[in-house]
Parts: C-alpha cells; sequence; structure tokens
C-alpha cells in the first residue's frame, strides 16, 4: 500500500511504545499532515502524565477529528468509532511486546525529546508502565487487532520492526 491510499486522515493505533508518534510525526512531514498525538491531548501538560477530566479530553479529541487534515496517533479505544467515522485511512502497528518495553526503557532512560513528548514533562520508569505493557499489552494486542480487521478503510499493518523501517523507506519517510 502506498501512503497516498491512506489519504489526508490517518488514525496509527497500536501498543504502547510501539512507534505510533514518530511514524506520526515522520507522516506528516512527508504528507504535510499536522501530527496529533492523543496522549498530548489525554494528559495536561508541565506534569508527570496526570489526567484531564474526561469531558476535557472527549471536547479537544472531538475538535482534532473535525480538522479536515491530520495524522493521529494513540488508541484511546473508547473514542476509536468516532475517529474512524472521519479517518480515511489506519495504519496497525503490533510490534511484540518485548519491543515495546524496550522502547519504554530507552525513552525513559536516553531520550530527552521525543515525537509524542508531554510538554514540560519527563518520562521516567513507572512499575504500572511495565506492567501494563508487560500484562495488559498482549490481550490488548489482540482485541486492536480483530477491531483492525473489521476496518472498512484503506489500512496497513506494520508487526515487526523490519516491516515498519521498510514502510518508511518505500514511503520516504524521514524517521
Amino acid at each position: 500500500m502506498i501512503l497516498d491510499e491512506l489519504g489526508p486522515r490517518i488514525c496509527i493505533i497500536g501498543p504502547s511504545n510501539s512507534g505510533k508518534s514518530t511514524l506520526a510525526v515522520a507522516i506528516g512531514r512527508t504528507r504535510g499532515l499536522p501530527p496529533i498525538h492523543l496522549d498530548q491531548l489525554q494528559h495536561r501538560p508541565n506534569t508527570d502524565w496526570e489526567p484531564r477530566s474526561e469531558d476535557e479530553f472527549r471536547a479537544l479529541h472531538d475538535a482534532a477529528i473535525l480538522e479536515p487534515r491530520w495524522v493521529m496517533d494513540g488508541n484511546y479505544t473508547r473514542y476509536l468509532p468516532q475517529r474512524l467515522e472521519r479517518a480515511t485511512g489506519v495504519i496497525l502497528l503490533d510490534v511484540p511486546t518485548m519491543t515495546s518495553l524496550v522502547r519504554y526503557l530507552r525513552r525513559c532512560w536516553f531520550e530527552r525529546d521525543r515525537p509524542g513528548a508531554l510538554e514540560g514533562g519527563r518520562d521516567s520508569v513507572k512499575w504500572n508502565m511495565i506492567r501494563h505493557i508487560v500484562v495488559a499489552t498482549p490481550a490488548n494486542r489482540k482485541l486492536l487487532a480483530a477491531q483492525f480487521d473489521r476496518i472498512g478503510l484503506p489500512k496497513l499493518r506494520l508487526d515487526t520492526p523490519g516491516a515498519l523501517t521498510r514502510f518508511s523507506l518505500t514511503a520516504g519517510l524521514d524517521r
């Protein structure tokens, strides 16, 4: 699949630390689409990932999806149906759990300026996040993959870091 087939409103979904934000920025740069990181809409800036109220997040989410052009990363599956109604294409990053865990630790220890980071925040290793990646992610991956299979939009599944790299090269993405 070529990147152009995904249209001007692309959803990128997948497990935590699968590369969604990095891919969103690369696609945004290549296609001239503003990247929207749902984690930044869900959490207050200048905090240690303190969530916004549900009403505030919903309002930010709903306003963002009404824009004519975007590449949006994040799951927040309770709002995925609304996003898919506006989306023109979907990418699922379905990387192995161990890849997500290694990326999380690398992000916390070594990456200070990364795509999708919370403004004014700093990533630090949190045991509840490690537990989420190791325990919840495998089951969530299956549910997300089943949802993805039912989507009728142009879509692309990238299930290994190598598949993501090949797609990036083919699409001319500057990662």
